[in-house]
């Protein structure tokens, strides 16, 4: 029995900033004018109508402005008597004349202050929350929240069971679709609920005593494909985010009931269990327009989004639940192991691509079949890596959990004329001639055996100068192990005598942006029949081979992580191959002659070192 859970969270900013830059255009600045508080709350009450005609419940998460209007707080709990709502609180919204007079600063993002100043903050928002309505929120959020200010609220308000914790890769790409204005970078979470680590908000909870104590969701339910390759603030479940990046048909947006439907149907994927949020404030339905569209159209777009919702529901499709309910709902019968898979279409432009997105608690991936399968992100969850953010951290700014692949950053696998980029595939030759399976487009299908995940890609045809060969990839996910098993199998030859290597390979490093970081202390091993082999990377171009492989691994010791590579199959070759300064990677590689209908077998783990 397939459950889909959907839950919508409106927030009455009292002074979000796009009415405010519009009523105050030519003006000086004024947190507190009563033409931009009127229109703030007016969408507020616009919003809950149109959800509860559609006989939808929400969140009202409150911002702290809002605490201090009596006609928000009126209307929040008419709505929690009258439809059943929850009230909660959100640290955005933060930026009112109380605020300023309290805090003295300008800064928007909770993540941002120092870990002293976020305290101070939790504190007024929850004891005001607690002086206004009676009682602490049981949930709250923001569009990220690092993992050290989460352990505070818990310890200090344990109540608090859920909250909207990152937005699903918001990182350099939302950072220049923003005009390079957007100084947040949240890539390498998850893209459906999980439980969050105590280490890093990021990372699902490897065990209980690793459970940071909540349910963590993202700001909004990205499309996968299209917010992996494009910015992320277009393609999701908001439908002025959908007017923003034109992905509309006059009047209409289909393409908002094509993401509910795809989220949906991930409950093939992960044992009946599907779910969708919708998280949004007043600004983006400003009464003069937004992005090339006017209020009518702005209006429209929100209220087709609801009834899409609505009947959900009513066929029995969709159960809305709080953001606390979904909390008791998520935790119940939850594995900390159970991984959260997506077998994802491209809804966006219509073609017959897809990509296989994986999470668990000790890794993130992504497999591509217009890249024959290549893997083209991969992040090492396992390393669980403590990164606070804001003033007086290392990162400041930069909340991204690091990656060891991510092709769209550092180049994947074609690059302009030297040097390779991050990803990870299969190379075939045949004599002279090579081909990589990042050049074969494919599609697949996903299949369960207990507690294994598999991914099976369709067949790929490669034809040398005078042999074709039919190749088939499968991908084997053990739960809670942290391993990839990777079987390359010759299907069908024109000649079975002839011989074909395999090559499997990773091409990796490890960051959070395009820019290379120093990879001086990764250490690149390698054993075989003939011992163990070495080196300390300093971009010298080295490399080493060995025959009879059993392991060929890279410790990159500034993000905790080993990732290595390993075979069972007798007479293979392993190596590890040393980047340059212009081509600042790593590479590691098994090898194998392969005859007839044969096959290649390699593992692919990725582990915590100290």
């Amino acid at each position: 029995m397939s459950e889909f859970y959907v839950t919508i969270i409106h927030r009455p900013e009292m002074v979000p900033e796009y009415i405010q830059n519009e009523q105050g255009n030519g003006r000086n600045e004024d947190i507190a004018r009563k033409s931009v508080l009127l229109e703030s709350l007016d969408i507020f009450r616009t919003q809950q109508q149109i959800a509860h005609d559609n006989g939808l419940r929400t969140t009202i998460q409150m911002t702290y402005a809002s605490l201090f209007s009596q006609d928000a707080v009126a209307i929040a709990k008419e709505h929690h008597e009258k439809y059943g709502d929850e009230i909660g609180s959100t640290f955005l919204g933060l930026q009112c004349q109380q605020f300023l007079d309290r805090f003295k600063s300008r800064e928007l993002a909770i993540w941002l202050f120092s870990m002293e100043d976020k305290k101070r903050i939790v504190n007024e928002v929850f004891d005001t929350f607690f002086k206004t309505f009676g009682f602490y929120p049981t949930s709250t959020g923001s569009y990220y929240m690092d993992a050290e200010l989460v352990n505070y609220i818990k310890e200090k308000y344990p109540m608090i069971k859920a909250a909207v914790a990152t937005c699903w890769e918001e990182g350099p790409k939302a950072y220049r679709n923003a005009n390079n204005s957007w100084y947040t970078f949240l890539d390498g979470g998850p893209w459906n609920p999980w439980i969050p680590s105590k280490c890093n908000i990021h990372c699902p909870a490897s065990d209980e005593e690793d459970d940071i104590g909540i349910v963590a969701v993202p700001h909004l339910s990205r499309d996968l494909m299209a917010v992996f390759d494009g910015p992320g603030s277009y393609y999701g479940t908001h439908p002025q985010n959908i007017l923003r990046g034109m992905v509309c048909e006059d009047s209409e947006i289909p393409y908002f009931n094509n993401i509910v439907d795809q989220y949906r149907s991930l409950a093939k994927y992960n044992r009946g269990f599907s779910y969708n949020m919708m998280f949004v404030g007043p600004g983006w339905m400003s009464k003069s327009g937004r992005w090339e569209a006017d209020y009518d159209l702005l209006l429209k777009s929100y209220q087709d989004g609801m009834a899409y919702y609505g009947q959900l529901k009513r066929e029995g499709n969709a159960t809305d639940l709080t953001l606390s309910e979904f909390a008791d709902s998520y935790r119940k019968d939850r594995p900390y192991t159970r991984p959260e898979c997506a077998l994802w279409k491209d809804i966006l432009y219509g073609s017959k691509r897809q990509q296989f997105w994986y999470a668990d608690p000790l890794m993130r991936f992504c497999l591509d079949m217009n890249q024959g399968g290549a893997m083209i992100d991969l992040r090492p969850y396992t390393a669980k890596l403590i990164r606070p953010c804001g003033v007086g951290t290392k990162q400041l700014q930069d909340a991204s959990y690091p990656y060891l692949v991510q092709s769209n950053y550092r180049a994947g696998y074609f690059t302009h004329y030297a040097g390779e980029g991050t990803i990870k595939s299969c190379k075939i030759m045949y004599k002279d001639e090579e081909v990589d399976l990042c050049s074969c487009r494919t599609s697949a299908f996903f299949t369960e055996i207990g507690d294994i995940r598999v991914v099976t890609l369709e067949p790929v045809e490669i034809e040398f100068s005078d042999i074709t060969i039919h190749i088939q990839s499968i991908f084997r996910i053990k739960e809670g192990e942290g391993e990839i098993e990777i079987i390359r199998k010759i299907l069908d030859t024109t000649e079975l005598d002839a011989n074909f290597k395999f090559d499997e390979y990773i091409t990796a490093c490890y960051g959070t942006t395009e820019y290379p970081e120093d990879l001086s202390g990764v250490k690149l091993v390698i054993e075989g029949a003939s011992g163990k082999h070495s080196i300390d990377y300093a971009y010298r171009c080295r490399q080493e081979y060995v025959t009879d492989v059993e392991q060929v691994e890279a410790v990159i010791p500034q993000i905790n992580t080993r990732v290595c590579m390993t075979t069972d199959i007798l007479d293979a070759d392993g190596y590890y191959r040393e980047g340059f300064a212009f081509s600042p990677m790593f590479t590691l590689g098994i090898q194998k002659i392969i005859k007839g209908k044969g096959e290649l077998i390699t593992w692919l783990k990725v582990e915590r070192v100290d």
